[in-house]
Order: C-alpha cells, then sequence, then structure tokens
C-alpha cells in the first residue's frame, strides 16, 4: 500500500467520510490510524534530527498523514482571510531535536536557517497544539565541548520539562 500523499488520498481526504469508496478508505487506512492515537493524546513528543536545516522526509510525511481536513481542521471560506481553523485543541508539544552545527535557538547565530522547529509548530496548530518547548543537542559533527554541553543541557532540561507539563495536565 502507498503511504504517500496522492491525488487519490487528497480526494479520498476531502469526501465526505460517508460518502468515500472501499477504496479511498483504504487510501486513506494510515492516516486514519495515526489520527486514532493522535487524537485523545494531550502531549505529542516528536525525536528528530535537523536534516540540511529542515525536517526528515519521514517526519514530513507523518505530519502530511495526520493534518487532514475534517479531522484536525476544517476550512471555512465564511471566516474571510483566516478560512483554517483546527479542530483539535489543548495539545501541548516536545520537540526533541539534534543537529551538526549549532546556534538554532531563537536568537542563534543561525536561526534564520533553523526551518525545522518553524514548521513543526506552524503545523502542529492544526494538530490542536497550543504550546510546544524545544529542547535539542547540537553540534555533533563538531564534538567538542559545546557538544557535551549540549548534551548536559538537555538532559537536564527533560527532568524539568517533564515536571512542568506534568504539573501543567494535573497528573
Amino acid at each position: 500500500m502507498d503511504k504517500s500523499i496522492s491525488e487519490a488520498w487528497i480526494a479520498a481526504a476531502f469526501t465526505a467520510p460517508e460518502k468515500r469508496t472501499l477504496d479511498q478508505q483504504e487510501v486513506l487506512k494510515v492516516s486514519d490510524q495515526l489520527l486514532e492515537e493522535l487524537e485523545p493524546a494531550n502531549l505529542i513528543v516528536i525525536g528528530t534530527p535537523m536534516y540540511n536545516y529542515g525536517m526528515p522526509a519521514a517526519l514530513k510525511a507523518w505530519i502530511d498523514q495526520v493534518i487532514r481536513i475534517g479531522r484536525t481542521f476544517s476550512f471555512d471560506l465564511a471566516r474571510g482571510e483566516q478560512p483554517i481553523e483546527s479542530i483539535l485543541t489543548g495539545k501541548t508539544l516536545a520537540i526533541l531535536s539534534s543537529s551538526g552545527e549549532g546556534g538554532f535557538e531563537l536568537g542563534g547565530v543561525h536561526a534564520a536557517m533553523n526551518y525545522l522547529d518553524p514548521h513543526i509548530v506552524t503545523a502542529s496548530k492544526l494538530l490542536g497544539v497550543s504550546e510546544h518547548h524545544v529542547i535539542r543537542i547540537e553540534y555533533q559533527e563538531f564534538g567538542d565541548d559545546r557538544h557535551q554541553q549540549s548534551i548536559q543541557s538537555a538532559h537536564a532540561a527533560i527532568p524539568a520539562l517533564v515536571q512542568q507539563l506534568t504539573q501543567n495536565m494535573g497528573a
């Protein structure tokens, strides 16, 4: 079965569920399975490397499968210049990323070349994400003290984030 977005996938996604043919249902099967996992989640954790300043193809393919009209967002031209609105709400996103270089954080020396975090954060709004956190390990290609420091910082940030999320989610 083809798991990529295709003309048939788009046609099926834009067909009302009760009007989908068996073939259209089959085309959306992977998407439906992924959404069954995602929809009830309060927390989405994405662990990903930064490849060539952006996201790996596999992550982009997942995003394309889970952002879907009628499931995660609605489209209504009556809303004017903002016709797209998330259906899902109240989700938190944690991005755990790695990169060969460093300085990709907001205000960092390479922030303008970071196409990973902004893409994920923007897309995640259509998954109902209203809060996001980024923990990264950088300078892997250098393997120097900066890399070791980023590992230590990431390891220290995880328990603090877990504690914060636990408190926020009332667990």
